[in-house]
């Protein structure tokens, strides 16, 4: 708990009181130092007198103070009484109101070990610490949240078991949504539900009561809209050290050499978090392994990435046609998890991809040479299939590997990874931004595998749209007035998004030309990237890397209803087949690669990678606030400030004192 201070308040008696109260231990030990003068008497024997000199001991007024243990007593329970006039206590915390929901962030960034042993077990402190401070008949809930949220223990008084729950929560790799919990949070607050201790379940309570919420966790949250708190008083409660350094791998993909069939080729990008803007670029050094061998096949020394920026790097793999990637960032910093990262090389295979278009020749041109005929299955269709049942039926099924869309866009999003022209995916996460006439290309991303090779430095455009992705994706085209091509993971598939028509067509279906791109080499080039990346052709990660705690979609070119899919700790999970045709694989918590089997064969078929690959969990900097529902919530490090009186127990200690006092007495103890 926090620091406590020891202080002494006001009192209750004034000057008089004072005066009065501080005569009495004088007065108490002159009556030790009293004598009562001894008459004469006499008696026919010593027996008679015995019980006189017990009782009186003098014969003058004053006597030599001999020790007491009564005048010990009498001298304590004064003390302790002037103790309590005085009022002492200490400054220490406290809770607000009597129905508490605790939550707590376990998604990646809280394994950060600024703060020892790391962010998570120091949270976990704090509430086990909140826990203690409840008054009897208060009750509480328990709540982990990292991707979604997790209720460890509805509405209960039962103090013991909360700080069970909280003990029992683990670390994730998982990124963090706030939203989610908030609304388990809301739900069941709303419906009043409480527990009894002696009762395994909760038992519903006679109406809904406001409580106050706390969510500790470092920030770096999404914001939350459309979200109403209720009866929730929201207070967020800060973990972590407000200065942040770390450098994360924000990419890691493999993809065949371009002009070399036989060879391939890792990328990866690295991002450098740090709260001073004016901190130097930091140097460093990178290895790559392959499989279970303890020897890099590969190094990188001093890649230099600046502050808040990126930086890449290129390995040269040559023969490589299956096997396991590992690239390790040789640098100790406060997150360990981001700095290794996985990626799966795979056997090519053909893809199946689908051109939805009006019209447009250039790009149906460069889906049909040579080149592209030798790695995909090329299906051309016009946009009125799109609402059609056996296109629909496609689409849910996962019949293509890629569908690219060409000034059209479907009303749902097909299960196969996408490319837009022209046109925004049908889902809230993307949006069209600003329109932008003539723009200029300013910035491209050469180590993506997307845009590698591409030089559009040349090429002109009449009239785009910004594109606006969703948390984590990749600007991989910038021009002078916004983002012009970006691509985004969605649950086991990418989405890419060009904003802006190679081929523009009106309401009568005239036709013009909206860029000279198709003129340049680097279309060719960037229709041949899109059927490799996007369309699962490559001859490495015919699935893409996904995040932990997403859903993967499992493709098999055979016929097999059963598959076994081992994750990174050698578990294997056996999958039938669903009704889109294709494999659901939920438990993806683990970063590493996982193997796909298919049927009682042991051969491993493909692969597939999970890593955490997201800025907001690589920026360990602590948020000083959040908001919720557009409102902002300061953060704050301890509870609300309160006093803790002590006069209580120091009376009950006299008390105590009084009741010894009384029992030596009567049994006429003497020292």
């Amino acid at each position: 708990m926090n620091p406590v201070n020891f202080f002494l308040s006001g009192t209750w008696l004034n000057a008089v009181g004072w005066i009065a109260l501080l005569t009495v231990p004088p007065m108490v030990v002159m009556l030790y130092f009293l004598k009562l003068k001894r008459q004469p008497l006499a008696v026919p024997s010593t027996y008679l007198w015995s019980r006189t000199v017990e009782d009186l001991h003098v014969n003058t007024i004053w006597q030599k103070l001999r020790k007491s243990l009564l005048l010990f007593l009498q001298l304590l329970l004064l003390a302790l009484a002037i103790f309590a006039c005085l009022r002492p206590g200490w400054q220490a915390s406290r809770l607000t109101g009597d129905r508490f929901v605790f939550m707590i962030d376990n998604s990646a960034s809280m394994s950060a070990v600024d703060i020892l042993p790391s962010r998570l077990v120091h949270a976990k402190q704090k509430v086990i610490d909140y826990i203690n401070e409840m008054r009897s008949g208060d009750v509480a809930m328990l709540i982990s949240f990292s991707d979604r949220p997790d209720v460890l223990q509805p509405f209960t008084y039962n103090r013991h078991a909360l700080r069970e729950k909280v003990k029992r929560i683990r670390p994730t790799n998982q990124t963090s949504d706030l939203e989610g919990a908030l609304r388990a949070a809301a739900g069941l607050a709303a419906t009043g539900r409480s527990s009894n201790p002696e009762d395994s379940g909760d038992v519903q309570v006679a109406e809904a009561k406001p409580a106050t919420l706390y969510i500790f966790t470092d920030g770096g949250l999404p914001e939350v809209t459309n979200f109403s708190p209720r009866n929730l008083n929201p207070i967020y409660v800060m973990i972590g050290q407000a200065e942040a350094d770390n450098v994360s791998i924000a990419t890691f993909t493999t993809s065949q050499h371009p002009e070399k069939d036989n060879e391939t080729q890792a990328f990866a990008r690295f991002e450098y978090h740090n709260t001073d803007s004016e901190a130097p670029p930091i140097s460093l050094e990178a290895e790559l392994f392959l499989d279970d061998n303890p020897d890099p096949i590969d190094y990188a020394p001093r890649i230099e990435v600046p502050v808040d920026g990126i930086a890449g790097v290129q390995f040269e793999l040559r023969d490589l046609k299956t096997g396991i990637l590992k690239l390790d960032i040789k640098r100790s910093d406060n997150l360990a998890i981001d700095n290794i990262a996985y990626a799966a090389v795979n056997l090519p295979r053909r893809s199946k991809v689908l051109l939805v278009t009006p019209n447009n020749e250039p790009l149906t041109f460069a889906l049909n040479t040579q080149e592209v005929r030798e790695i995909a299955d090329i299906s051309l269709q016009t946009p009125n299939i799109l609402a059609s049942k056996e296109h629909l039926a496609q689409a849910a099924n996962a019949t293509y590997d890629l569908i690219i869309y060409d000034q059209c866009a479907p009303t749902t999003m097909p299960n196969s990874n996408t490319l837009f022209i022209g046109r925004v995916p049908p889902t809230s996460q993307w949006s069209a931004g600003q329109a932008m006439t003539g723009p200029s290309i300013i910035d491209v991303d050469r180590l993506h595998p997307l845009t590698q090779l591409m030089d559009l430095g040349n090429v002109l455009i009449a009239e785009a749209t910004e594109v606006k992705g969703p948390p984590g994706a990749l600007d991989l085209i910038s021009a002078n007035a916004g983002t012009l091509f970006a691509v985004a993971p969605r649950e086991g598939f990418e989405d890419a998004v060009l904003g802006m028509e190679i081929f523009a067509s009106d309401e009568t279906g005239e036709t013009s030309i909206n860029t000279d791109w198709p003129r340049r080499r680097s279309f060719p080039v960037f229709v041949m990237n899109v059927v490799k990346y996007l369309g699962g052709s490559r001859g490495v990660l015919a699935t893409p890397s996904i995040k932990p705690g997403a859903t993967m979609v499992i493709h098999t070119d055979g016929l097999t209803d059963e598959i076994r899919v081992e994750n990174p700790q050698g578990t294997t999970t056996k999958l039938q087949r669903d009704s889109r045709n294709a494999f659901i694989y939920h438990t993806t918590e683990t970063l590493g690669v996982y193997q796909v089997r298919e049927g009682k064969s042991d051969d491993v078929t493909q692969r597939f990678a999970v890593n955490l690959f997201d800025s907001r969990e690589s920026n360990i900097a602590v948020d000083a606030q959040i908001e919720i529902a557009d409102e902002p919530i300061e953060g704050q490090a301890i509870l609300i400030p309160a006093r803790r009186e002590l006069w209580k127990w120091i009376l009950t200690i006299g008390l105590g004192v009084l009741l010894l006092e009384w029992y030596v007495y009567n049994r006429r103890v003497y020292l």
